[in-house]
């Protein structure tokens, strides 16, 4: 059976589809899976290996620079790549109308989709010929799998969702003992003062522990420069690392602290024990999944609320658990 994945953001959105991707695996004899996602996150989709044939495109480019024929052109020669093919399902686990605009209406198959209740853009439904309703107060990982189970005929296996790709970045102890702080995410609503960051690594510092910060943007290093100087520049900085490279990384941490970030989640897949601040979002929706996961949630959805001391106190016991 050859099948055909469109979720083409974010990561973690994407991480979160993996589950479905291995149950799928597991329960459908002879499945095959192509897979149309953002060129950036493409790496990923390597480490499963389920995923038969990657699609990147640049959807974001493409909508941001309409007005520019060469953005038309690659986007005319993505159709034309998916129309090569035809799939016995397609499953558009993105849910939103440019997707189902630009991608799914355009790929040959039986498309199937959430039905306009369950979905996060009810009109990207009547892109569907086959339209399933899952109900909205389940995580994400759970509605995706019964997507994936309900278009492609299995009952979703009653154990925890498996990623399917931590067996590539197995989990090492290091002679010298690391944390890894992801600070940074792309909404400032979401970032934890800079102010309790420093507090933090000097108490896991204090511990014992290396720190390591990495960074992707310019504003990402001057977040982290500024926390080198309040803590003492005890505190290794990464290069700008694939993500391939940082989740060597992860697989090589004692245990992270990190904010509602694509990264917290790449963490979840790998299992590597993992503290994530939560404000503004729910996390009960789309927080992180899986084992060694524990989540801070601000009552008062404001990150500012979530006390350093407090976070401190909650990830000794986390780095207590480990050490047994």
């Amino acid at each position: 059976m050859k099948v055909l994945i469109i979720k083409v953001s974010s990561m973690g959105d994407i991480i979160h589809t993996l589950p479905a991707v291995t149950d799928a695996s597991v329960s459908v004899p002879d499945v095959s899976f192509n897979w149309v996602v953002e060129e950036t996150f493409s790496e990923i989709l390597k480490w499963h290996p389920a995923i038969h044939q990657i699609i990147p495109i640049n959807l974001r480019f493409w909508i941001k620079n309409w007005y520019k024929i060469s953005s038309w052109d690659k986007y005319y020669e993505c159709i034309r790549e998916l129309k090569k093919k035809e799939y016995d399902v397609i499953i558009d686990a993105q849910g939103l109308l440019k997707t189902s605009l630009l991608i799914t209406c355009h790929s040959r198959g039986e498309k199937h989709g959430m039905d306009y209740i369950s979905t996060r853009e009810p009109v990207s439904s009547l892109f569907y010929h086959k339209r399933h309703y899952i109900k909205k107060s389940q995580h994400a990982v759970e509605r995706i799998r019964q997507l994936f189970s309900f278009s492609l005929k299995y009952p979703v296996p009653p154990c925890i969702g498996k990623y399917n790709i931590e067996h590539l970045f197995p989990l090492q102890k290091n002679s010298v003992p690391y944390l890894i702080f992801f600070h940074s995410t792309t909404k400032i609503k979401k970032h934890w003062p800079e102010l309790n960051w420093s507090i933090i690594a000097r108490c896991a510092i204090n511990a014992g522990y290396h720190i390591k910060l990495p960074f992707w943007t310019k504003s990402e290093e001057l977040r982290i420069n500024r926390l080198v100087k309040l803590s003492y520049n005890q505190i290794i900085i990464l290069p700008k690392l694939t993500l391939q490279e940082i989740a060597v990384q992860i697989s090589g941490a004692t245990a992270i602290i990190s904010v509602d970030t694509g990264l917290s989640h790449l963490a979840a897949a790998l299992g590597c024990p993992n503290l994530t601040l939560y404000g503004p979002t729910n996390p009960e929706l789309i927080g992180t999944y899986g084992q060694n996961q524990i989540i801070l949630y601000s009552s008062t959805k404001k990150m500012e609320h979530l006390s350093p001391m407090y976070v401190w106190e909650v990830f000794q016991k986390i780095l207590t658990s480990i050490s047994i």
